[in-house]
């Protein structure tokens, strides 16, 4: 299976199929902080990670860094406010981002419809880990806190020109 397919099997999913609580047990996935998460398979961990993110209305990453890797988005459903350095842009179904290591960044659903797309870091470090560990967290300070330990740092709020 090629990127290109699964990106293309993916965006043929609706967000019945993605959320379907009878395959939920089937499938791994994360809970956090009001997104779901599920890793597409086939992953090579040594080289990248990628997942799906179901992102619902009002729903938001605040801007953050990696220490070592890129991180890519695919808009496979709705619209995105997507944060990188003090700037904003809006992307949709089918545009792709390159947030670069280092880069501060974050994004945002303003919509009143829900949003939905395939993300993924180069290398893959830590963040299948990461994700296990901030499964179903409700308390954002120690999402914070969590992640620190695995190269993701989250900016201080205020901290972020433009960031609301």
């Amino acid at each position: 299976m090629t990127f290109s397919n699964t990106i293309e099997q993916t965006a043929e999913l609706n967000d019945e199929q993605l959320l379907n609580e009878n395959n939920a047990e089937d499938k791994k996935s994360w809970s956090i902080l009001g997104h779901t998460y599920w890793p597409v398979m086939g992953n090579d961990f040594d080289t990248s990670f990628s997942w799906i993110t179901y992102d619902p209305p009002g729903t938001f990453v605040p801007p953050h860094r990696h220490g070592s890797q890129d991180e890519h988005v695919y808009i496979l459903e709705g619209e995105y406010s997507l944060y990188v350095d003090g700037e904003w842009t809006i992307a949709r179904k089918g545009d792709s981002v390159k947030w670069p290591k280092g880069s501060l960044h974050g994004y945002r659903i303003d919509s009143d419809k829900p949003g939905r797309a395939l993300m993924w870091v180069s290398p893959a470090g830590d963040l299948s880990t990461l994700f296990d560990e901030l499964h179903n967290l409700t308390d954002p300070e120690e999402v914070v806190r969590v992640s620190a330990k695995r190269d993701i740092f989250f900016a201080k709020e205020g901290s972020a020109p433009g960031y609301k």
